[in-house]
């Protein structure tokens, strides 16, 4: 079996919850504000179910038209599925894996700007990771708020503990450029 994209445990999750059809996959998830974890794309989010059910991860259980709106699939999640999901959850904790992410890029390439560019730009998304941090400490804030039990919102204090780790490292990088303390070696 393929390796489950995040997309295809988000899937696999809601499924697990109730059956559904993928409009209401995609509404839920934008309404849990999943996208800050996950590309979430109407288009992808079709084709991982069709993928789904290829793999008899998930099946159809019925069609409906509302009106003169489309006809909607309903789905399930296969006992396969579960497994699947199960599966990957445990090894997706259990095990680190590097995901390539932008910015550790550009920033080993950052000396390609001026000192002052550089500083101006880091100041900019030090801005950035303030409105996310508070973003998100509304979002605990309100989560905490309706008694939704932690375990489901985990991954949005994991993203504010990362923010902060981020920003206060930026913090004291764009402190270390502005003094000096930092030799930089801009090369025009």
């Amino acid at each position: 079996m393929a390796e489950l994209t995040p997309l295809a445990i988000a899937v696999l999750a809601l499924l697990n919850e109730r059956q559904m059809h993928a409009y209401e996959m995609y509404q839920l998830l934008l309404q849990r504000r999943n996208d800050r974890l996950l590309k979430v794309r109407p288009g992808s989010l079709y084709h991982t179910v069709e993928r789904l059910a290829g793999q008899e991860l998930v099946r159809a259980t019925g069609t409906e038209r509302a009106g003169n709106r489309p006809e909607r699939t309903t789905y399930e999640v296969t006992e396969a599925g579960k497994r699947a999901l199960e599966h990957r959850v445990q090894t997706g904790i259990e095990s680190y894996e590097y995901e390539y992410p932008l910015f550790p890029v550009v920033l080993s390439e950052a000396h390609n700007l001026e000192p002052a560019d550089a500083a101006e730009r880091f100041r900019r998304r030090l801005s950035e990771l303030d409105l996310q941090v508070a973003e998100l400490d509304a979002t605990v804030a309100d989560v905490t708020g309706r008694r939704v039990p932690e375990p489901f919102w985990l991954a949005a204090d994991f993203n504010r503990v990362m923010l902060i780790a981020e920003r206060d490292w930026l913090t004291t990088l764009l402190q270390r450029i502005e003094s000096k303390d930092l030799s930089w070696q801009h090369r025009k």
